[in-house]
C-alpha cells in the first residue's frame, strides 16, 4: 500500500518554510507522495478555522517542495477547477512536471463552498459541466501538436501550448465521494480520490466499477486513493482494512495546526510503510 502525506498549507502555520520542510521529511521517511490543499479566500468553514491566518497557495508550496526533493510524487488534493483557468493551469502543471522530472499528480475537484464562488464571481450551479470541459481542455493542451476543443465554456482552434508534461500521461485524479465525482473519475480520471470511511469506500466502489464499465473501462484502469485523517490508520491492521475495502493508496492528512502533532503524525505514517 502506497502512502501519501497531506501538507498543512491550509492550517495557518506562521512559517511557510515549515510546510516545505514537512515535504522533505516525508521523502526522507520513505513516503510515496505529498499533497497540498487549495482554496483562495478565507471564507465559510475556512474562515471559521483560520480567521485571518495564512492558507498558503497550493502550487507555490508544491513547487518549493519539488525543488527540495528528488523522488517523492507531488500531488494536489484538490485544485478547485472553477476557481482557475484550464489553459493557465495546464501550463503551470506541465512546467512543474518538467522541473520535477515527471512527479506531478493533478488532483482536481469542483468545490463545495458557495461563498467562495460568489466572491470569485464563479457560477456555483454550473461548476460540474464547466469542470468536465476544464479537464478535456487540459488534456488537449498536454497532447502532442496543436489543441482542438469545442465546448459550451471553452473553445480551442489550433492552440499551441508548450511545454508539454514530462509524463506521457500526466495523472488526473478526481476528488469527491458522490455520484457525479465517480462518473467524472470513470470518464476522465486515472485516479479516484474520495473522502470517506472504510465502510463508505466499500459501499461506493461497486458503483465506481459500474461507472467505469459504462465508459468502456475496468477497475484496473484507475487508482483508488481515499483522502483520510491520520486517526483512520492507527495501525497496520487499519491499512489492511482499507486495502480490503478497495483502496490502492491512502493519502493521509492531519487536523491540527500544532507542528509537533503534525510531525508526530508523519512519523506514525512512516512507521506503517511496509
Amino acid at each position: 500500500m502506497k502512502l501519501g502525506f497531506v501538507l498543512p498549507n491550509n492550517w495557518g502555520l506562521d512559517d511557510p518554510a515549515a510546510v516545505v520542510d514537512l515535504g522533505m521529511a516525508a521523502e526522507e521517511r520513505g513516503l510515496d507522495s505529498v499533497w497540498v490543499n487549495h482554496h483562495v479566500i478565507n471564507v465559510g468553514y475556512i474562515a471559521d478555522r483560520l480567521g485571518d491566518r495564512p492558507y498558503y497557495d497550493a502550487l507555490t508550496v508544491l513547487s518549493w517542495v519539488g525543488t527540495r526533493t528528488s523522488r517523492i510524487r507531488l500531488g494536489t488534493s484538490v485544485l478547485v477547477m472553477p476557481y482557475l483557468h484550464p489553459m493557465v493551469l495546464a501550463k503551470e502543471l506541465a512546467t512543474l512536471d518538467r522541473l520535477s522530472g515527471g512527479r506531478v499528480v493533478a488532483g482536481l475537484g469542483v468545490g463545495s463552498l458557495p461563498e467562495e464562488n460568489e466572491i470569485l464571481g464563479v457560477d456555483f450551479g454550473d461548476r460540474g459541466a464547466r469542470s468536465d470541459e476544464f479537464i478535456q481542455v487540459m488534456r488537449a493542451l498536454w497532447a502532442p501538436g496543436a489543441a482542438q476543443f469545442a465546448g459550451d465554456h471553452y473553445r480551442l482552434d489550433g492552440v499551441v501550448a508548450s511545454p508539454k508534461p514530462a509524463q506521457d500521461d500526466l495523472e488526473v485524479w478526481i476528488g469527491g465521494s458522490g455520484g457525479p465525482a465517480r462518473a467524472r473519475a470513470a470518464r476522465f480520471g486515472r485516479g479516484w480520490h474520495p473522502m470517506c470511511s472504510v465502510d463508505g469506500l466499500a459501499r461506493r466502489l461497486p458503483r465506481l466499477v459500474e461507472a467505469l464499465e459504462a465508459e468502456g473501462r475496468t477497475r484496473a484502469d484507475i487508482v483508488v486513493a481515499p483522502r483520510i485523517a491520520s486517526s483512520q490508520v492507527p495501525d497496520r491492521a487499519a491499512v489492511e482494512a482499507w486495502a480490503e475495502a478497495g483502496a490502492d493508496q491512502l493519502i493521509v492528512g492531519t487536523t491540527t495546526a500544532d507542528p509537533d502533532e503534525i510531525a508526530s503524525a508523519l512519523d506514525h505514517l512512516a512507521g506503517l510503510i511496509g
